[in-house]
This record gives structure tokens, sequence and C-alpha cells, in this order.
């Protein structure tokens, strides 16, 4: 049977943590989690070892596998994108055969991650793509500017480096693990939302193929939004240098 991890990077998730490990090792597949956690002052990764220990972990946790439960602490709040690099080579080192991002806060459905896998272990897909805009617009709850800016963002995106995703920003993605073999992650730069873009472009540079399998993104309901302002502007600008690297 084919490994497979989802990658949860946390910061501050202790509403959210508990109930979206039960959620994804209740998946058919023996999914396993690993969650990065940047020393969440609130307790996040004090639950995952409660979870994985069965200290104070729901009955359906316990009886899903606590040994699928894993944890990296990080010292301070290092950003996104350098969590998952950690998590990728983690995933690489243990025998990992199918990777995923997603995040914590149900934003992304559980669920969805079978239609990722099926993308790629069926249709061939080296990353499949979790994706809000392939299929018009699917956000619930948003702000509409919030709406306005995402959905422009990954238009401008198309336009500056020619790839042909709808969603480039997307955080819910399954990578096959020859993918994450044939990118030097020590050479990704950018660290917020840019990171997105920028995996998934190294990625199709490489002649992977990428397929996009429509989601429905609901605003998280517990807890506070870690997006900023600078996160944006490193993904505008960083998307140019992207473009004009091979120069």
């Amino acid at each position: 049977m084919d490994k497979k991890l989802v990658i949860i990077p946390t910061y501050n998730e202790k509403e959210n943590i508990a109930d979206i490990i039960a959620a994804v090792l209740a998946l058919k597949g023996d999914f396993h989690v690993l969650v990065i956690d940047d020393s969440s002052p609130d307790g996040t990764a004090d639950i995952v070892k409660g979870l994985s220990v069965g200290t104070h972990a729901p009955e359906s946790v316990a009886t899903l596998g606590r040994d699928r439960i894993h944890l990296i602490e990080r010292e301070g709040k290092q950003g996104l994108g350098t969590a998952y690099i950690t998590g990728f080579k983690w995933a690489l080192e243990n025998g990992f055969d199918y990777i995923f991002e997603m995040d914590a806060d149900f934003s992304h459905n559980p669920k969805d991650l079978l239609r990722l896998y099926k993308a790629c272990e069926k249709d061939g897909a080296g990353l499949a793509v979790g994706s809000r805009y392939c299929n018009g617009v699917s956000v619930v709850d948003w702000p509409m500017s919030r709406i306005i800016m995402s959905y422009f963002a990954s238009a401008y995106v198309r336009t500056i480096l020619r790839m042909r995703i709808y969603d480039t920003t997307a955080g819910f993605v399954c990578y096959r693990r020859e993918v994450l073999e044939a990118i030097d992650m020590d050479r990704i730069r950018m660290k917020g939302y840019g990171f997105q873009i920028e995996m998934k472009y190294t990625a199709w540079k490489k002649g992977f193929k990428l397929q996009e399998v429509p989601i429905i993104f609901t605003n998280r309901q517990k807890g506070t939004s870690k997006m900023s302002g600078g996160i944006f502007s490193e993904a505008l600008w960083g998307v140019i240098g992207l473009r004009f690297r091979r120069f």
C-alpha cells in the first residue's frame, strides 16, 4: 500500500488541531499526519503530543491509530514555506510515496484528500492542486475584497509565468514523491504564500503534470487567520523574480 503523509503547519491552532487530525486518520487508506509547529504559545504542540500518546485523546483518535501522528517542533515562527520544506524532507527520509499540504483550520475538507490522491495515483499527475478557481469561484464566507485579491493574484501569476493553473496560490496539494525528489528544496526562496507559487512553477518547469481538482474552500470558523500584507507582497514581487531567474 502507498504511504501517504499529510503535512499540517501550525501556529496557534489549539481549537482545530485535534479535530483535523481525527478527520484525516478516519479516511480510508491509512493516511499519516505530520504537524510542524512553530512554538505555538497556545499549546498546539502539547495537544498533538497528547493525541500521539493517548493523553486526553478522543476515543476516535485512539482507535484510528496514534502511531500515525507525528510532530516536529521548531523554535520561533519561521514561516509557512520553511515548515513545508522541513516536512517534505522528513517525508522523503521516511519513505512516503504521496505527500500532501493542508491547513489545520478546516478550510480544506479532509475528504478531498482522497480526490487529490486519485489525481496523482490514478490520473498520473505529478502534482494535484485543490483548486478554488478552476470551476469559477468556489469560496465560502470570505469577504469579497479577499476573494477579489486572491482571484486576481492567481490571474497575475498565470500571466507572468504562463503556467496554466487557475489557483496558483492554493495550499491544498498532493505531490508524488518523484516530484519532491527532483526539486532542490534548498533553492526554494519564498517563505509565505509565494512558496506555493514557486513550488508549482518549479515542478511544472521540470516537466511534471499539474492537475487541478475543484474543491469548495470554506473560511475558518475557529482561530485566527495568518494572512498578512507582507505575505501578499512577497508573492507579488517574487513572481517576477521567478519568471526571469533563468536569465
